[in-house]
């Protein structure tokens, strides 16, 4: 391996994300901000000197709304898809591995009319839709979580819906008024 690949072991990695940064008009210090890091690491990263971390690479991959085509090609470059050093060993468990993505707070709030859950031993994903005035829908939000937060969030619901429903006056109050209401009429 030469001196120049050594101390840039991911000029490939950095010079994608360069150019992809640079299409979109955007500065270091911009894209630094929106995933939270300092503009050292960025530069760092986009010259080859360093590789992102996983969570930091889903992070640039969701700012720059990249598709999964070209999100798993940066995936690559990064060498997340080889298997780790720890990973070797056949157990099951070992070879699992997560991802996190994690996306900046957006306080618009998105409707819906429809929507798809999928779930497996693992966890389970909800698919939210809205109509588009066509026989399809367009899929406005997914969302994974685990069967354990999966459970809470169906406690929760259950509980918020209950506290709003409106609360009926018992039937000998209600009948006090509607007899009250007659000798008035």
């Amino acid at each position: 391996m030469s001196e120049k690949q050594q101390e840039q072991p991911f000029k490939q990695l950095g010079d994608k994300l360069k150019t992809i940064r640079q299409k979109l008009h955007e500065s270091v210090a911009e894209v630094s901000g929106a995933v939270e890091i300092d503009e050292v690491t960025l530069n760092r990263i986009e010259q080859g000197k360093e590789r992102p971390a996983e969570d930091i690479l889903m992070l640039l991959i969701n700012h720059f709304g990249m598709q999964d085509d070209e999100a798993a090609s940066l995936w690559q470059l990064a060498g997340y898809d080889q298997p780790r050093p720890h990973d070797s060993d056949n157990n099951e468990e070992s070879n699992h591995r997560s991802a996190i993505l994690v996306m900046a707070v957006d306080p618009r709030i998105i409707y819906s009319d429809g929507v798809q859950v999928t779930a497996n031993r693992n966890g389970v994903v909800i698919s939210f839709s809205q109509g588009s005035g066509t026989n399809s829908s367009l899929t406005t939000a997914k969302i994974g979580m685990s069967r354990e937060q999966a459970y809470a969030v169906m406690h929760t619901l259950h509980d918020a819906l209950h506290r709003s429903e409106p609360q009926q006056l018992p039937d000998s109050i209600e009948k006090g008024q509607n007899n009250k209401e007659d000798e008035k009429a």
